[in-house]
């Protein structure tokens, strides 16, 4: 990965920094290019990805993008996804969902997924070897068998479509080849950690071979369900196991197909949350007469009495086929399909009191399909990417009355979605000059969401339809100087298909404002009203400007300079009514620029320092008097690892690993509070790797420590009206021993 590091102008507005720092760039490339014209062979190793879905060295590819190797993963101190958010500019990932402890949400420039429910999308995609996951809670997030991990920034609407206006996540497992290889890990450590898992990859034949992964992973919680004596987990444990077979098969010369099967099956205790309510003194809860002392001293701990919002659970499994075909030395064609299902159990009891008040236990299902047909080639100086995408998602959440409840009484939600989306895109490059490359894409989607919903039976079940289309576009340059630099423009949009509300608890409010109960068409009023409505498409164009390379043999860099306008941009604002918990969808503008920078520089042939630094500003439009702001969404982000290798006296090597991540303040939700009861500090964590592997062996044992100063934050702040839910970050001080082998 390329990381970098950067000072900026606090006394500069974000437009003047970034265009400063800009010409200073345009300046100094040419000028930097005579200097190291004449460069030694380089020590850095370039990535190859395929970010732009055809292989490319990452400087070439004219977007910001960050990307790890799978062999970096473990010694960077990434256990899972959400580690990845550590990282990366201008990227937060959080997991909240429902309480849930395994969940992801990932937010890239001021944009994410606010809610899990099967009628929100997310703004940042996330595809495993070209599939597309729609939903981000219940599926596997175990870094295993890891070839990469692609993060592009911004919206990616040509080639990935829809769901990608913040931009997307790839992951890319290791593919089955011809070498025989064994490889086992072991982990163990603190706060009850135990890891393992075993790949091996076996050639059958000339043409035929497989890989195969298995593992287990648990970690102990951070706190108690200090009411529920029989609670089955802890606050915060976890424990999965997760599987993935893979078999490739080289039908001709120029055929060659891949199978793969994965599954996951997790458990553990809801994340640690914790409810404030002295500081709401008008709330509901305060007027009903408790206080914060009703809820668990330690935050870490829960007061709940409710043993269903005490477990979570996560299940998923897949199936895909991908077949790649060389119709001729310059023409390809590749084929995907993919079959998933995943379902989750979570839930919260927002009061965090043994009383049995906001309580809601939660269940969700989902399955898609998704195929897609690739054309690849290259005609003279022009090469292209074109295709076909469709894509079927049915899911469906519950809360049953029986098990939820609202101030006391029961209350439900049951929520149905059918999505289907096609698309045709078509992107194409051409080489202008040894040093010049033009290029640009156009993306035509047709989106189909059926949704229904029943939140009071006096009213029923309420079904509604809609379709969108949209066209997505990008037009992109890159230019080589002599040195190797790569600078790059493009401008870019990106799309997302309008939403359904995911809480309509205001279809209650509506049956008694027409006379229900005593109106006997209360309901049949209701229903006819339409009232359950999805919003306009949202769409986001990016300007971009940056350069990326390597300037000499031991120093390389990426710097983005990006101004992204949205429009017609959903923000999820949570109100609580007479009628229940209500999450009104506010449609705004928001403006969001700024500047990111990675680079990797070798001090010395042992020496090596990666650094990352993201600053962003964002602005989102006033409405009926409130101005909201951007969640989950740092202003600065900043990373810096210095790595270090000792070589023995027997000849073995030490290698030494510190990784300092920092996210700034954020806001915890999109409401604007001038008391600033929603904003989550800043924080900083550490994690450092000690690994020791002999000469001419096939292990290494490793010390490990992650957030080694038990750096406690927030992962979101929820302003209810009512009282303000803290949901706490389930990271903790993590000490222990690492174990690996090959054979």
């Amino acid at each position: 990965m390329t990381h970098g590091k950067l000072t900026v102008a606090r006394n500069l507005s974000p437009v003047a920094a970034a265009t400063a720092f800009a010409l200073a760039s345009l300046v100094a490339a040419p000028v930097m290019a005579e200097e190291v014209a004449a460069k030694k062979e380089s020590k850095i190793e370039a990535i190859t990805v395929t970010a732009t879905k055809r292989s490319q060295v990452i400087y070439e590819v004219p977007i910001a993008m960050s990307a790890f190797s799978g062999d970096d993963l473990a010694a960077q101190g990434i256990a899972d996804i959400t580690d990845v958010g550590k990282f990366v500019p201008n990227l937060n990932i959080t997991g909240f969902s429902a309480g849930h402890n395994s969940s992801a949400n990932p937010f890239i420039r001021g944009i994410g997924l606010q809610d899990h429910l099967i009628t929100t999308d997310p703004g940042v995609s996330v595809y495993v070897d070209g599939v597309y996951l729609g939903r981000q809670v219940g599926q596997n997030w175990n870094l295993a068998n890891i070839e990469r991990i692609e993060v592009l920034r911004g919206p990616q609407g040509t080639l990935y479509g829809r769901n990608s206006i913040g931009g997307a996540i790839n992951i890319i497992t290791k593919q089955p080849g011809q070498e025989a290889v064994a490889k086992m890990s072991a982990e163990v450590g603190t706060r009850g950690r135990l890891k393992g898992s075993i790949f091996t990859n076996q050639a059958v034949s000339d043409d035929l071979a497989f890989n195969f992964n298995l593992g287990f992973n648990r970690r102990g919680g951070l706190g108690e369900f200090i009411n529920l004596p029989n609670a089955e987990y802890d606050v915060g444990e976890n424990q999965e196991f997760h599987g993935r077979f893979s078999l490739k098969y080289n039908a001709s010369d120029d055929l060659r197909i891949v199978f793969t099967a994965d599954a996951n099956d997790g458990e553990g205790g809801t994340r640690p949350y914790t409810t404030l309510i002295d500081e709401m003194p008008n709330g509901r809860l305060y007027q009903n007469g408790l206080r914060n002392t009703d809820v668990a001293a330690d935050p870490y701990d829960n007061a709940t009495g409710t043993l269903a919002t005490s477990k979570v659970s996560n299940k998923a499994n897949g199936l895909s086929l991908t077949a790649d075909y060389d119709i001729n030395e310059d023409l390809g064609a590749k084929f995907i399909f993919s079959k998933r299902s995943s379902e989750y159990m979570a839930g919260l009891d927002d009061d965090g009191t043994k009383l049995a008040l906001d309580h809601y236990p939660e269940r969700g299902t989902a399955d898609q399909t998704s195929v897609e047909l690739q054309f690849t080639g290259y005609l003279g100086n022009v090469d292209f990417v074109t295709g076909l995408y469709w894509f079927n998602e049915e899911g469906s959440n519950r809360q049953r009355s029986d098990e939820a409840s609202f101030n006391g009484g029961p209350t439900k939600l049951e929520l149905d979605q059918e999505t289907t989306s096609k698309a045709v895109f078509v992107n194409v490059g051409y080489d202008a000059t040894d040093d010049l490359r033009l290029s640009g894409g156009v993306r035509y989607t047709e989106d189909e969401k059926s949704a229904s919903t029943n939140v009071f039976d006096p009213v029923g079940t309420v079904y509604s339809q809609r379709e969108w289309d949209d066209v997505s576009w990008e037009v992109a340059s890159n230019y080589t100087f002599e040195n190797g630099l790569n600078w790059y423009a493009t401008v870019q949009t990106g799309y997302q298909s309008g939403q359904y509300p995911a809480r309509p608890y205001f279809l209650i409010g509506q049956y008694f404002s027409v006379g229900g109960p005593d109106n006997p068409e209360a309901a049949a009023i209701v229903r006819a009203n339409n009232a359950f409505m999805a919003s306009e498409n949202i769409s986001a164009i990016n300007y971009e400007t940056g350069f990326k390379g390597q300037l000499t043999n031991d120093f390389s860099m990426s710097v983005a300079l990006f101004n992204t306008e949205y429009d017609d941009l959903p923000y999820q604002v949570n109100v609580v009514t007479d009628s229940g918990f209500d999450t009104n969808n506010l449609i705004v503008e928001q403006t969001s620029r700024g500047i990111e920078f990675e680079s990797t520089y070798m001090v010395t042939d042992n020496f090596t320092v990666h650094s990352s630094l993201g600053y962003m500003d964002v602005d989102v439009e006033e409405q009926n008097g409130v101005k909201p702001v951007a969640p989950l969404t740092p202003e600065l982000t900043a990373a810096i690892s210095p790595s270090y290798a000792f070589e023995l006296s027997n000849s073995a090597l030490l290698t030494t690993r510190v990784d300092v991540s920092y996210r700034d303040s954020m806001y915890g939700e999109p409401s604007y509070d001038p008391r600033r009861m929603t904003q989550i500090d800043s924080r900083t964590t550490v994690n450092f790797d000690i690994s020791y592997a002999p000469i001419n062996a096939d292990w290494t044992v490793s010390l490990y420590g992650r957030n080694v100063f038990d750096e406690r934050y927030d992962d979101a702040r929820l302003n209810t009206g009512d009282y303000i839910l803290l949901i706490k970050s389930n990271d903790a001080s993590e000490f222990g021993v690492r174990y690996s082998a090959t054979f």
